[in-house]
């Protein structure tokens, strides 16, 4: 799906994804004392938000301009003082991420990166993933959350395509060369409204290595 199909699916709606934030990403990034942080592919911003509202100061960044402008106009409404800790730019999740005013917010590097349901080629996935690395401080954390390949037989919800859907093996696989270690890699069931049956995510978190 490309930009302009995501743009359409954004405009049809008045909030295509949940107000609150990932259920995975509140339970790993709660306990996490606030910093940078980075939101990869953050869609109208719901998580992005959340971490504002934690403490963090994230920069969020989606390639649908409609989306992008979305979390603009809700962060607006929402985050009152903090308002100016949240910034929204479009952007391609393979590349590394956009600078702003000369850097990144708060630095040139993140202490915390998410990339969640971002489902791609595994060429393109592998980019991504790369870049989020890149965008990591030494000691930061990349937090993937995916749809795994299970839950298109035993799950509920997310895309069809079994070539984009990552177990947690897969996402370690593809990060091979790059400068993590894992301290987190696990398949979870997470209740989905109204479904007789959990949705199967993966949930892995990398750390940069210090060298």
């Amino acid at each position: 799906m490309d930009a302009s199909a995501w743009d359409a699916r954004y405009a049809a709606a008045d909030l295509v994804w949940s107000a609150e934030p990932n259920v995975w990403v509140r339970e790993v990034c709660g306990p996490l004392p606030p910093g940078r942080a980075l939101d990869v592919a953050a869609g109208e911003g719901r998580n992005a938000l959340w971490l504002v509202e934690q403490g963090w100061r994230v920069l969020a960044t989606d390639y649908s301009p409609v989306a992008v402008a979305r979390m603009v106009d809700i962060a607006d409404r929402r985050l009152g003082a903090r308002r100016a800790e949240l910034t929204a730019r479009v952007a391609d999740a393979t590349l590394p991420p956009p600078v702003v005013d000369g850097t990144a917010p708060g630095g040139t590097a993140s202490d915390l990166v998410l990339l969640v349901y971002l489902h791609l080629p595994r060429e393109e996935w592998r980019a991504a993933l790369a870049a989020a690395v890149g965008a990591a401080a030494p000691g930061g954390v990349v937090l993937v959350v995916a749809h795994a390949l299970r839950n298109l037989h035993e799950g509920v919800g997310g895309p069809q395509d079994p070539a984009v859907l990552l177990d947690p093996g897969d996402v370690v696989a593809s990060a091979a060369g790059l400068p993590v270690d894992v301290d987190l890699a696990e398949l979870r069931e997470r209740p989905v409204e109204g479904a007789d049956r959990p949705a199967l995510d993966t949930v892995v978190l990398f750390r940069r290595r210090a060298s």
